[in-house]
């Protein structure tokens, strides 16, 4: 058996059958073009996954969305389907309706389906109109409040046919399924759900839907990404397609311009402690509490990051087990003040681990000069954590880096912990030293032109360790270390 990935296979196998899953090349899509500017205050924002799913009438298309949105229940999934976009037919147009066909391209309103993708990509939230089969209006039902997701899927028998809609999307599915079966299901589908009689089908199969699906359906086929025999029938096919997503949406835009950028996957957890941490009205107490297990989660991601030895050891059982030991050459820096906010969390990951201090001091916009220094003197034959739960611009981080690798420390054994990061500090780190890692919980949106992280999270020491700008607060360690306290004010990385 390879040991490729699943997504190794999904993008490396063009043109070829894998249990009944064509791939004709994954599209690969970075939302984000590289900045070449480090001083840049444009936004690189997450946008939503695309997922569109096109094929003939009653080939499965529903099936296949509801399954990949099942197990896509742990991410923020929408469906839009193309049907609520038909056109308000007139009173003409309803008088001779057995005329009109439904499958034509001409009979959606594509203009109102590009704004309202626009706008969910923009992450505005949409009124989406309820299409009604027996009236055939779209003003009977009310509309329905559609808000942005992590993952649109489009689903609708012509969503390939206009180049501005297949643009839209990230992966284009094709739903492959035989005449015959989509025949028996469109009929029992009209007559129970849309309450036609069974000949009026018939007569509208053959003179509409049919011609239809080979002038304009069929042809669209050639711009699938991935094409699926059988519809919801084929689970595996499924299966490999959200993993395929999930290792989309694990990927910020960034991390596809650095790989030595490691973004957390978000879950409902993740984002939901995020939030607390970032709201204004949050007590010390939970900033804290809230912050600290987000910290906790970036350091064990941090830690999964250093080397290890394959190890087997004796169960209780009498078994043998062969896993892995931890590293032991390892110490953590944080860069005072907000670095030492995870040295508990490190701690308690790495029993009697040792942690030295770095402390600098801003100097307007761009200036940084280090004043503070206590390093373990080994320091040097160690993998090293570098803690700031904040990465802005990166000039401090750089100063901090380079103290290290000063300091002997090879770049390429420096694992920089942040809980958010600025694009701008981000671009300025990697391109500085591409052989570090970088891991962090969240990319944000940029600097502002006070070159404060935005959305962020504020002052983070001042509000996890409850000083509030007090320079009072700070005596005792401005005493420890000999620095006048006017500069011992945070600043982030």
């Amino acid at each position: 058996m390879s040991s490729k990935s699943v997504v190794d296979m999904i993008e490396a196998s063009s043109g070829v059958h894998f249990s009944g899953f064509h791939l004709n090349g994954v599209e690969r899509r970075t939302a984000a073009a590289e900045l070449t500017s480090t001083s840049t205050t444009e936004s690189v924002s997450k946008q939503p996954f695309v997922i569109g799913v096109a094929g003939g009438a009653a080939s499965g298309k529903t099936t296949v969305c509801d399954m990949i949105m099942e197990q896509l229940h742990d991410q923020r999934v929408v469906l839009v389907n193309q049907d609520s976009f038909y056109f308000h037919l007139s009173e003409d147009e309803l008088s001779r309706v057995q005329e009109y066909n439904f499958d034509h391209p001409d009979a959606f309103n594509t203009e109102q389906l590009l704004s309202s993708m626009e706008r969910l990509k923009c992450g505005q939230a949409v009124d989406i109109p309820k299409y009604d089969f027996r009236s055939y209006k779209n003003n009977v039902f009310p509309s329905k409040r559609v808000n942005p997701s992590d993952v649109i899927i489009l689903e609708g028998i012509l969503i390939f046919h206009d180049p501005r809609v297949r643009d839209l999307m990230n992966m284009k599915i094709f739903v492959d399924t035989d005449a015959d079966v989509r025949l028996a299901r469109r009929i029992r589908r009209d007559t129970v759900e849309k309450g036609r009689d069974i000949g009026t089908v018939l007569d509208q199969y053959s003179k509409f839907v049919k011609p239809a699906f080979d002038d304009f359906i069929l042809p669209t086929k050639k711009y699938a990404d991935i094409i699926i025999p059988r519809g919801g029938d084929n689970h595996v096919a499924i299966d490999l397609i959200v993993q395929h997503i999930r290792t989309k949406l694990g990927q910020h835009n960034l991390c596809k311009i650095y790989p030595n950028l490691y973004v957390i996957q978000s879950t409902f957890q993740i984002r939901g402690m995020h939030t607390l941490v970032r709201d204004t009205q949050t007590t010390k107490h939970d900033f804290v509490f809230y912050s600290d297990r987000l910290i906790r989660l970036v350091v064990e991601h941090g830690l999964g990051h250093l080397p290890f030895t394959e190890k087997q050891v004796i169960t209780p059982t009498g078994s043998v087990y062969t896993g892995v030991d931890f590293c032991k050459r390892l110490c953590g820096v944080s860069i005072i003040r907000s670095g030492e906010s995870m040295e508990n969390a490190l701690r308690a990951c790495c029993k009697g681990i040792k942690i030295g201090k770095i402390l600098i001091h801003r100097e307007g916009d761009n200036g940084q000069q280090l004043i503070y220094e206590k390093l373990p003197k080994d320091i040097s034959d160690r993998h090293v954590l570098l803690l700031d739960p904040i990465l802005g611009t990166g000039n401090s981080a750089v100063q901090a880096i380079s103290l290290l690798i000063k300091k002997g420390v090879p770049e390429s054994n420096i694992i920089f912990l942040n809980l958010i990061s600025a694009p701008q500090g981000v671009h300025v780190v990697c391109k500085s030293f591409p052989r570090i890692k970088i891991v962090t919980s969240e990319i944000e949106i940029g600097l502002n032109k006070d070159y404060r992280v935005i959305p962020g999270m504020g002052e983070f020491g001042d509000r996890y360790f409850g000083t509030d700008d007090d320079d009072q607060q700070m005596i005792s360690l401005t005493t420890q270390l000999d620095v006048p306290p006017h500069k011992m004010r945070e600043q982030p990385s």
